[in-house]
């Protein structure tokens, strides 16, 4: 607006003093000019004025959610789109995200032995008859009935597994052991049970009461290994016969069996059973005493095996700057082996591996307090993996990390879940993602996109594409804002000079409808590469305008300056053309005046390809191959140029120019593309840095290392320590 003004004042109060007060008359022609220098200026007002921008952005949008959809992200919320580009760390659950959720019995703990290879070498696996008979039976009805599994079709491999995995895998084993669960579930209907302990996340165990046949009320348990070995004081022996369980028996169970099926990834379910005497029935609502005093009759270790993309997945989002933690419902060390073989955590590094009643411990001064923020933040930094962890300790680890300030922009949190349970935390995190395909309904309703093949590639591809969207709208600024500026500094010394702008009202609309609309829209289309995912993420507070743009945006704007009034001034002596300043405030097209149109547009034409790259990337051809769109609209673009001033004379106050002429206003709009280069070469203060894999904020805390005291206890681990012991 100031400018518009200024332009106005400076055109029309010298015509004004030269008519009236030097030449004292009036004419017909006055009214014309008075208009023509309006027209001039609202003119240099519209195009002053990046009013494209609302335009471009809902465009870039809109095109980045029709591509995400095309890569399998079906987004529900549209401000998520801008948001992932700036995630700086991502949660995510084991079992069924990083794992394929097809579960299957590894290895197993009966009878004395421990027989690894399971599923290859099943009838080498000698079990004594009775003990054989507990298991088949204990699976077959201390699972939920729901759970079963469905021979392969001609197009399947695998059977299928319908319902809960975890049982799903037991249910395989018995049919690796000739049993058939279908047939003792047909004998023990679940209207038959007397009593049933539902399994929970915070006892970790599931309880089936029943009457058998010879009137023996059995109960079969089963749950997390070393919670049910805890509750046992028998054990079945290798001729199938109870022998005693003591603690020491715990203990070398614990190291010798339990232990190594951890740090193998495996989950350590223990199947136990108790008898009662039909005549001493306790009370079953009294669940510690009658959930106890069990009999072991073994230990399966279960296997889900780690979904293909995931190592690279993992390994891209550290190479992006954005921090990997896993939260999971196994011990620390299966948690422990998992992330090593994900890629979360790495061997001798600083991070930190905590189980759940540690890490609360640590994140409350009191045991039953509120969590304190000044102690949460000195471990969240270094937390890469939380086992043994409830719905409400994801809540509390996601809610946390956002709340810290320690990290000056804030941290910015997505979370990938498949449950239930986990919709909560999905609302909470600035960014959910729900699985499409084995995600439940409510979870999908609580997320902001929804992974429709579930496949964790897809998860790079929405960063890559988030990331492409705030390039692209930077893209758009730069090349618009260049133009503003140098439109708007161009009329206003102009005026000061010839008394008139140099571009005339017609070509500055068609600068505004090529340059500021169709030109500036193609850089919406640009397809990201996997050079996106080599900077850190944006900060939530990072200005849209970087100093790197704002030096370009000054550097080209200068320099299209300079040429456009070195050939306003001095081309009629080098071009040795009419030289077609005004005379007597009355202006004619002239090659002088066409050739100053002609370089500006070709400048800014040549200065697109420069904005295609706004973080001093030298290469700026680089891709551009891929977008079809704006090459495609680059050069009509410069087709129509060509025809416009060749043949368009009357209407943008353009003539002819020859060969010659032309081959110079080539040159000059080829020379943006030089210096650009040259713009390159000056340093700034501050621009987007690139990242590496180690390359990610580290706050300036004092690194974490446990004291010998806190070394032993329960739950604590670096994984720069060779050794974890294991305790629950």
């Amino acid at each position: 607006r100031r400018i518009f003004i200024l332009i106005i004042l400076v055109l029309l109060v010298p015509f004004v003093i030269e008519e009236f007060i030097q030449r004292h008359e009036w004419n017909n022609k006055f009214c014309s000019r008075v208009v023509g220098y309006l027209i001039t200026g609202i003119t240099v007002f519209v195009v002053s004025v990046p009013d494209s921008l609302p335009l471009a952005a809902t465009i870039s949008l809109a095109y980045t959610v029709k591509k995400m959809m095309k890569d399998n992200n079906l987004v529900r919320h549209l401000d998520a789109c801008e948001t992932i580009g700036n995630i700086t760390t991502i949660c995510f659950d084991k079992t069924g995200i990083l794992t394929t959720n097809c579960m299957t019995v590894a290895q197993v703990y009966a009878g004395e032995k421990h027989w690894k290879n399971v599923e290859n070498s099943t009838k080498e696996i000698i079990i004594p008859a009775n003990t054989k008979e507990f298991i088949i039976e204990g699976i077959s009805v201390n699972t939920n009935y729901s759970s079963k599994i469905l021979p392969s079709t001609e197009q399947e491999t695998l059977s299928k597994q319908v319902g809960n995995k975890s049982e799903c895998s037991l249910l395989g084993f018995v049919d690796a052991l000739d049993g058939n669960y279908d047939e003792i579930r047909t004998r023990y209907p679940e209207e038959k049970f007397i009593y049933v302990y539902k399994f929970n996340s915070i006892r970790k165990n599931m309880s089936t009461i029943i009457r058998r046949s010879d009137s023996t009320v059995r109960m079969y348990t089963k749950g997390a290994a070393e919670i049910i070995l805890k509750k046992c004081n028998t054990i079945l022996n290798r001729n199938g016969e109870i022998i005693p369980f003591s603690t020491i028996d715990y203990d070398h169970l614990i190291q010798t069996v339990i232990e190594p099926m951890a740090c193998d990834g495996l989950r350590t379910i223990c199947l136990a059973y108790r008898d009662f005497s039909s005549n001493r029935l306790p009370d079953w609502n009294d669940e510690t005493n009658v959930v106890d005093q069990l009999t072991c009759i073994c230990i399966c270790g279960i296997e889900n095996s780690i979904r293909p993309e995931v190592p690279n997945v993992i390994a891209k989002c550290r190479n992006a700057g954005i921090t990997v933690r896993m939260i999971t419902g196994d011990n620390i060390n299966t948690a422990r082996s998992t992330a090593l073989k994900c890629g979360i955590i790495l061997h001798n590094d600083n991070a930190l591996v905590l189980e759940s009643k540690e890490f609360n411990r640590r994140i409350r001064s009191k045991s039953d307090g509120e969590v304190e923020q000044n102690l949460f933040d000195r471990i969240w930094p270094y937390l890469r993996v939380l086992a043994r962890s409830s719905p409400q300790d994801k809540y509390v680890l996601v809610r946390g990390i956002m709340a810290s300030k320690i990290n000056p922009t804030r941290e910015v949190v997505a979370v990938i879940g498949d449950g239930t349970n986990d919709a909560p935390v999905l609302s909470e995190a600035d960014v959910g993602f729900a699985m499409g395909i084995q995600g439940t309904d409510v979870v999908k309703q609580a997320s902001d996109i929804i992974l429709v093949d579930d496949n964790l590639n897809s998860i790079i591809k929405a960063i890559m594409w988030s990331r492409n969207l705030y390039d692209s709208i930077a893209k758009f600024l730069q090349f618009q804002l260049t133009i503003n500026i140098a439109v708007a500094l161009c009329a206003f010394i102009g005026a000061c000079i010839v008394k008139d702008s140099p571009l005339r009202g017609v070509q500055l609309l068609w600068i505004y409808l090529t340059m500021n609309t169709l030109i500036s829209l193609a850089f919406t289309t640009e397809v990201p590469t996997e050079e996106l995912l080599k900077r850190k993420p944006y900060e939530r507070t990072q200005p849209l305008i970087s100093r790197t743009m704002m030096k370009e945006i000054i550097g080209h704007a200068i320099y299209q300056l300079a040429v456009m009034f070195f050939i306003l001034l001095a081309g009629p002596k080098i071009f040795n053309i009419d030289d077609g300043r005004p005379v007597d405030s009355i202006f004619k097209p002239s090659e002088h005046f066409t050739m100053i149109f002609n370089v500006f547009v070709l400048m800014n034409l040549f200065n697109a390809l420069n904005c295609r790259k706004v973080h001093d990337e030298k290469n700026i051809f680089h891709g551009i191959s891929k977008n079809p769109i704006f090459y495609g609209i680059w050069i009509v673009t410069f087709i129509v140029q060509i025809v416009l001033v060749q043949y368009g004379s009357f209407t943008f106050s353009c003539v002819a120019l020859t060969f010659q002429q032309w081959i110079w206003c080539l040159l000059f709009g080829v020379s943006v593309l030089l210096w650009n280069q040259v713009l390159n070469l000056i340093p700034v203060t501050r621009h987007i840095p690139t990242s590496s894999a180690s390359d990610v904020y580290e706050p300036t805390l004092p690194p974490v290392e446990l004291d010998r005291e806190e070394q032993s206890r329960p739950g604590a681990n670096l994984t720069k320590d060779k050794s974890f012991g294991y305790q629950e």
